[in-house]
C-alpha cells in the first residue's frame, strides 16, 4: 500500500487542498463510467450509469457485480494519489464509506483506479465519460449500458496467469489443459458477456 500521508491525505469529502480541476458537479447527477480491466488483451470492460451520491464502498460492490468478481479479496480506490478503502489499522486510507463520486469532483475525461485482490493485482481504470443531469434521467439503481468479454476467474494469477489459463483451455493438447478444466470446474468462454444478465446482478444496487 502507498503511504497516503506522504502523498497528501485528502479530507473525508475527497477534495485535495489547493487542487484545481473541472467544475464540481452540483445537485444529484448520474455518472457514466467506463470500467476497463487493465492489461487484458482484448480488453474486458463495462460501461455503467450510477448516481452521483453513490459512496465508494457501494461503487466497489457495483463494480464487483458488473465485472463478475466474487468480492472475496481486499480492494482500494486511488484518486489523485490518495487511497480510499474500508478502514484498516494496517493501512493509511480514507474511509470509502464517507466519500461519494460527486464529492470527488471528477468531471468528464477524468479517471481514477480501482484495485481488486492485492495478490493477483487486478487494476481497473475508471473513466468518467459524461455527466447526466438528474432531471433528464435518474434511475433508482445502477445500470450497465454495455460491455465486452467475461471476467477472468478469481485466483487465476493476475493477467499473466489469465493468459496462461486461456492458452491451456484453448488447446486440448496443452500439458495443462486437463488441470485447468478441472480447476475451473465449468465451461468458460472469454468472449461471453450479456448485458441483461449483468443488470440482473445489479438489481440490488
Amino acid at each position: 500500500m502507498k503511504d497516503t500521508a506522504a502523498a497528501g491525505r485528502a479530507p473525508v469529502d475527497g477534495k485535495r487542498p489547493g487542487s484545481r480541476g473541472p467544475r464540481r458537479p452540483t445537485g444529484r447527477q448520474l455518472y457514466q463510467l467506463k470500467v476497463t480491466l487493465l492489461d487484458t488483451r482484448p480488453p474486458v470492460w463495462r460501461r455503467l450509469l450510477v448516481r452521483g451520491d453513490t459512496t465508494l464502498d457501494l461503487l466497489h460492490e457495483i463494480i464487483q457485480a458488473a465485472m463478475g468478481w466474487y468480492n472475496s479479496h481486499l480492494h482500494t480506490f486511488t484518486v489523485d494519489r490518495v487511497e480510499y478503502s474500508m478502514p484498516n489499522p494496517e493501512w493509511d486510507v480514507v474511509d470509502e464509506r464517507k466519500v461519494t463520486l460527486q464529492a470527488l469532483g471528477l468531471g468528464p475525461g477524468r479517471q481514477f483506479q480501482y484495485m481488486y485482490d492485492m495478490g493477483d493485482g487486478w487494476r481497473h481504470e475508471i473513466r468518467v465519460e459524461k455527466l447526466v443531469e438528474a432531471e433528464s434521467a435518474h434511475p433508482e439503481r445502477a445500470v450497465c449500458l454495455a460491455g465486452r468479454r467475461a471476467c477472468p476467474p478469481e485466483d487465476v494469477g493476475g493477467t499473466y496467469g489469465y493468459r496462461l489459463f486461456l492458452r491451456a483451455m484453448a488447446n486440448p493438447k496443452h500439458r495443462d489443459h486437463r488441470e485447468m478444466v478441472e480447476w475451473i470446474g465449468r465451461d468458460f468462454d472469454p468472449e461471453d458477456f450479456d448485458v441483461e444478465d449483468v443488470n440482473v446482478e445489479l438489481g440490488d444496487f
